[in-house]
């Protein structure tokens, strides 16, 4: 642990610009009334670790329009440290268009053409404020293009240098690259330096380069992986470190959106890694913070606070110890 530093976790990735239909059950094509809030995986696990308590800073790319400012005082407002997010003229945040159609239907149109999350050229004053969290998050939206790429190897080499936990959430989004295999090629190219993979069932293939998930996971924990969450939808999440395993099943919830329940899982499963917790207790927290997403609309504005995921283990508990 690096003791007497003001920042708990560095996020480094996208942060975005989200619009969520105000038309429950419409199609998409149809709606004509939105709302907007931050997205983004990355920003939305930084809200997400800091309103559970944690010190948290991001280093991003926005642009200088007003859509940008927005961005940046809503994560200003959240607790989070925006001095390294740097602003770059002529580009725009990415947007997402998003349906809201309970319980399982929440399709997406992604604009990111050039998106300026993209444009990270990461300098020495960034990689010596990622060196000295004790934790280091980025995600594999941010290896998609350059410089960002660049801008994340280096993160993630500097990170692993200093002796910070280092955690890679792959993040698959296909709309940002050519196809899956380059996708998978860039992030083997980054589990050197990673600690904590985070995979769906889906990213776990692509990140291991095999098509069977217990192949999937035996290859990545060959190739160094101290910590592979793997994310199994419905069924749960289950994660190896140090030849052991822990499986929790999901909170259940009604489901207002699905969309980021992953950053939200995130955002708690991280939580509890930081304050040391055994693995099944911060599978808790990560569930329970996932399921508290998933009951509410947006991804940044849903994230919990500390005392609401506390108080959803403490009356779900007693079901998860009789199963």
């Amino acid at each position: 642990m690096k003791e007497n530093h003001p920042l708990d976790v560095v996020v480094l990735g996208r942060v975005g610009y989200d619009l969520y239909s105000e038309q429950p059950n419409v199609p998409l094509p149809q709606v004509r009334r939105f709302s907007r809030y931050l997205g983004g995986s990355s920003a939305n696990t930084a809200v997400g670790l800091s309103r559970l308590g944690a010190r948290v800073g991001m280093v991003s790319c926005l642009g200088t329009d007003l859509l940008s400012e927005f961005l940046l005082e809503f994560l200003r407002a959240e607790g989070v440290d925006t001095a390294h997010i740097q602003r770059r003229e002529g580009f725009l945040p990415s947007l997402a268009f998003t349906e809201v159609s309970p319980p399982d239907r929440f399709p997406q149109v992604f604009y990111r053409h050039n998106a300026v999350d993209t444009m990270l050229a990461i300098g020495d004053a960034d990689l010596d404020y990622i060196g000295k969290a004790r934790m280091f998050v980025t995600n594999g939206t941010a290896l998609c293009a350059s410089p960002s790429r660049e801008s994340a190897y280096l993160a993630l080499e500097r990170a692993r240098q200093a002796g910070s936990r280092v955690v890679l959430d792959v993040d698959f989004r296909p709309m940002s690259w050519p196809g899956p295999v380059e996708a998978g090629l860039a992030v083997r190219l980054a589990l050197p330096y990673v600690d904590v993979l985070i995979a769906n069932e889906t990213e776990l293939l692509l990140a291991a380069g095999c098509q069977e998930p217990g192949a999937a996971v035996e290859r990545l924990l060959g190739r160094g992986v101290a910590m592979l969450v793997a994310k199994l939808g419905n069924q749960g999440v289950r994660v190896y470190s140090g030849g052991e395993t822990a499986f929790l099943a999901p909170y259940p919830v009604e489901v207002g959106t699905t969309i980021g329940a992953g950053d939200g899982f995130a955002a708690g499963f991280l939580y509890a890694l930081l304050q040391n917790l055994p693995l099944l207790e911060c599978l808790h927290y990560g569930n329970a913070a996932a399921a508290m997403v998933v009951s509410r609309l947006s991804c940044s504005e849903a994230m919990p606070r500390l005392e609401e995921v506390q108080a959803l283990m403490r009356s779900q508990r007693k079901d998860f110890e009789t199963c």
